[in-house]
């Protein structure tokens, strides 16, 4: 037996040393202090011991873990939510008739053709639709997406403004691309109960590549909302729905990657750039913020594989709601014009006329006897403002143009040989720059 004194110094070494016992590996400590207390009761040693030590959580990593994890429930819980509230408006559009033994052509012709339309959707996936259409025996040629939208005004009116006879039943627009539908001889528009409308009025506008079709039926249908496309900066989170390889409601996520992109063949208007998975079959499908808003029309995508790789491209729409707008209430688009060609005013060209850059949009040359000749524009005038708005890029100062009415008489700010000056221009049609209304 260990004498009392014993026991008792051994206790004290034990406390004075407790802190550098801690530090040594567990088994090494076990191992002593078993070699030292061979003889000491066993309710003493077992005492000593259970002192080992064990690695211990910090708690600031413990919070951190916990912190992270609920960020990503929460975005696990938006995503879900923002699903949730587009997915009904959501409806895969079928097209028979086309003429599909013309190529289809890409959309940027300045490209080595890596950007082109969304291909149809020709994979045996999803369920496969009727090969033609029932009525007429058209052959199914093309397949997308589209989303149904409020544009504001009744849709059960017709262009001419008359009220459809349409006891009962209920008119609605549903906007896609212009590519989905092109030249159809019917387009057919399956809702996501799987229930099939015939289209009654398809209008599509080439230059952007935004169509609208009206369906009417007797079932109440969800219009989706929406959203304010200029609030959406790069890096946001937006989520594409739509029917790729016939996969109808389908949901993928990405971010906004880059704002203002420009394609040879959407002539007019700038898109959104994202890396959301677009594919076959998603033309015309909704690109939705968080909050479940229709943000942008999908439209294009980049690639070498006519599948998704990474880049895809997008309608904002602010743009897309005017010009659904027009093609609803007018079949056609009315775009205003100045008549002058423009140019970027990039710190290469200001550099060659010592301006500085951006300072506007460069006037390159003034049509003869156009809106803008009248207005006293010349050529190499700056565009500073136009109807109120600061415009620096030759399509912002386009886009804010084109949606004035035809006739109306605008402010412009112009720089000129060191002054800035105001100029008032009546606007004419694009179609002709030339005819301007007389006042």
């Amino acid at each position: 037996m260990i004498s009392r004194a014993l026991r008792t110094s051994l206790s004290c070494l034990l406390a004075d040393h407790f802190h550098s016992l801690w530090s040594i590996k567990s088994k090494l400590v076990e191992i002593w202090l078993l070699a030292c207390f061979a003889t000491v009761p066993a309710a003493f040693a077992q005492e000593v011991v259970t002192l080992k030590t064990e690695p211990l959580a910090s708690p600031e990593v413990s919070q951190t873990e916990d912190s992270v994890k609920s960020d990503a429930r929460a975005l696990s819980q938006a995503f879900r939510q923002a699903a949730r509230k587009a997915t009904p408006s959501v409806v895969t559009v079928f097209s028979y008739g086309q003429n599909s033994g013309e190529p289809r052509a890409t959309l940027d012709s300045d490209s080595d053709g890596d950007i082109e339309e969304i291909p149809p959707g020709d994979e045996a996936l999803g369920p496969q639709p009727p090969a033609t259409s029932e009525d007429d025996g058209l052959p199914l040629t093309g397949l997308g997406s589209g989303v149904i939208v409020d544009l504001g005004f009744d849709a059960s009116r017709s262009v001419d403004g008359n009220k459809n006879n349409l006891p009962n039943r209920s008119a609605y627009w549903i906007l896609t691309n212009n590519h989905v539908i092109t030249d159809a001889r019917r387009v057919v528009v399956q809702l996501p109960d799987e229930t099939e409308l015939a289209a009654s009025d398809v209008y599509g506008d080439p230059d952007s590549d935004v169509a609208v079709l009206r369906v009417e039926t007797d079932l109440p249908l969800k219009t989706a909302t929406l959203g304010d496309s200029d609030r959406m900066e790069i890096g946001d989170w937006v989520l594409a729905i739509g029917s790729p390889f016939k996969l109808e409601a389908t949901v993928s996520a990405g971010i906004i990657s880059a704002k203002n992109r420009t394609l040879g063949s959407i002539r007019r208007g700038r898109l959104f750039q994202t890396d959301a998975a677009i594919n076959p079959g998603n033309s015309g499908g909704p690109l939705i913020d968080l909050d479940g808003d229709v943000i942008g029309i999908n439209t294009a995508i980049a690639t070498r594989n006519n599948g998704y790789q990474g880049i895809g491209f997008a309608i904002p729409t602010n743009q897309s709601r005017w010009i659904a707008r027009e093609l609803a209430q007018f079949e056609r688009v009315r775009r205003a014009a100045m008549g002058i060609r423009l140019a970027e005013l990039n710190p290469k060209v200001a550099t060659k006329l010592k301006l500085p850059a951006y300072l506007g949009v460069l006037v390159y040359q003034v049509i003869s006897g156009s809106a803008a000749d009248l207005a006293g524009l010349k050529n190499m005038d700056v565009i500073l403002e136009f109807a109120g708005q600061r415009v620096q890029k030759p399509g912002a100062l386009q886009e804010v143009v084109e949606r004035q009415p035809v006739g109306s008489t605008q402010t412009i700010k112009i720089y000129r040989n060191g002054e800035e000056l105001l100029k008032e221009i009546v606007l004419a049609p694009l179609e002709d720059p030339t005819a301007v209304e007389s006042k």
